[in-house]
């Protein structure tokens, strides 16, 4: 499956973003981001060169072809900015969770909640029986935090820490627009 995701500018002046599988090509552009320690940081596995890259990248083709990790390069023009995910344990499922990091020079400036908020639209237009996403994150992210709120996920609970993140976490719910969102009758 090929998918390719528009979100538009914004009135503010933010450029419009493309959301599309990755590509081999990104492999150089995907190993200078991962310089970044912040990012390294928050994130499990690691690029720090070509072939890291090209594992990187088969870990992402394998998701789109097993249906279990729909993969998403996030661009601004023609520069790469981040990524965004849809993570699934099994295919179908009601409930999935949504992952994303952005690059250093893309941080603070909407991309990231740009992006999940346009993943988050498509998965639940697209992906049969999906009811609930969740977003997860450490309690020390709180840039994270904001992302989960401009998109519209609700803080849902602290989870315990579990490896191999140290800290305990948030949980963050979506439904999808026509869930009920009471307990039932």
């Amino acid at each position: 499956m090929t998918v390719e995701l528009r979100v538009d500018p914004t009135p503010a002046g933010h450029p419009a973003l493309v959301l599309r599988p990755w590509a081999d090509s990104d492999i150089q552009p995907l190993i200078d981001i991962y310089r970044d320690p912040l990012l390294r940081k928050w994130t499990r596995l690691h690029v720090t060169g070509v072939v890291d890259g090209a594992r990187w990248l088969a870990v992402q083709s394998d998701g789109w072809r097993t249906g279990q990790r729909l993969s998403f390069a996030v661009l601004e023009g023609d520069l790469l900015v981040g990524n965004v995910a849809i993570k699934r344990g099994a295919v179908p499922s009601d409930c999935a969770e949504i992952g994303y990091w952005t690059a250093t020079e893309a941080r603070g400036r909407g991309i990231a909640s740009r992006a999940v908020g346009a993943l988050t639209d498509w998965a639940f237009a697209t992906l049969d029986g999906l009811s609930r996403l969740e977003l997860l994150h450490q309690i020390d992210n709180t840039a994270s935090c904001r992302v989960a709120e401009k998109s519209g996920y609700a803080y849902h609970q602290t989870l315990p820490a579990r490896p191999p993140f140290p800290l305990d976490g948030h949980q963050h719910i979506r439904e999808a627009p026509d869930t009920p969102t009471g307990p039932p009758m």
